[in-house]
């Protein structure tokens, strides 16, 4: 296993109030994880958001730093509560209430990856989720938060960039006839993680650079977004699904034709996103 849980990139001096975060773009697989799935090392990756951190990692080019995880989704999802265990795979788990996202296998330890390909034959212990949780989840989430609390500190306000790939097929059935396929979508859970001001600031950035961009549907944002959107605390949190298709080759999993071309693309949004909040006091009387 890794030695750090996560990798923090971090600007020569903070000049942004805004945190960029990759949750889902780890893509260093334990040994023990690779003996014991029953899946290939290709399918295994299919929930992985492949290579998103390297598509957002102009960050700190413009004073703001980026979190990105170093262990894989199907190992640990960081977009999720660390008391989402699933009964079906851990040991002892507890089921409290229904969890749509627990009970399809996609709790903090995932039980499927995409598909709903089961990773494993048989139940995890209690002991080796604790163990997971507790040396990845923990430490991830404790150092975003301080970055969050940075960022209030010095700049009266925080925005969270919670960065996400979409596969393009669930793209396509997000799509009808009467609405343009949407190459980014946006989730602030419908209003409730962060103000209209900033989810518009967002929204301008891409579509001036050709981009077509939904709100909430079909992903509004998970747990990052619903425990950092505190808008009323002046601290926001967006979630942004980029379309995989614009920049690889999902089959195999690797950056197609126009990866570079992409991320010179977003490296200009990252640099109007990363602006917003310049002027606090305008912003907030927007």
């Amino acid at each position: 296993m890794p030695n750090a849980p996560y990798v923090l990139d971090m600007p020569a001096r903070r000049t942004s109030c805004v945190v960029f975060s990759s949750p889902h773009s780890g893509r260093s697989y334990p040994q023990t994880l690779l003996n014991r799935t029953v899946l290939s090392e290709n399918v295994i990756r299919s929930s992985e958001d492949a290579f998103v951190d390297q598509l957002f990692s102009a960050a700190a080019e413009f004073g703001a730093p980026l979190i990105s995880a170093v262990l894989p989704r199907a190992y640990l999802d960081l977009n999720r509560s660390a008391e989402e265990l699933d009964p079906a795979l851990v040991q002892g788990a507890r089921r409290s209430g229904h969890n749509p996202r627990v009970a399809s296998g996609l709790g903090v330890i995932p039980r499927v990856v995409a598909n709903g390909r089961a990773i494993y034959r048989g139940k995890l212990t209690m002991d080796e989720a604790r163990l997971r949780i507790d040396t990845c989840w923990r430490p991830y989430h404790a150092r975003l938060k301080s970055l969050l609390a940075e960022s209030l500190d010095v700049f009266g306000q925080a925005i969270l960039i919670d960065c996400h790939s979409m596969p393009h097929e669930a793209v396509a059935m997000a799509s009808n006839a009467k609405s343009k396929r949407p190459d980014v979508v946006l989730g602030d859970r419908f209003g409730a993680s962060a103000s209209i001001e900033v989810v518009d600031r967002i929204e301008a950035a891409f579509v001036s650079a050709g981009l077509n961009v939904a709100r909430n549907a079909p992903f509004a944002g998970a747990y990052v977004t619903q425990t950092y959107g505190r808008p009323a605390r002046q601290q926001h949190a967006v979630q942004i699904e980029v379309d995989r298709a614009l920049y690889m080759d999902e089959a195999n999993i690797v950056p197609n034709e126009n990866f570079a071309l992409f991320q010179e693309i977003l490296r200009d949004i990252i640099q109007e996103i990363a602006s917003i909040g310049d002027d606090p006091v305008r912003l907030a009387a927007e």
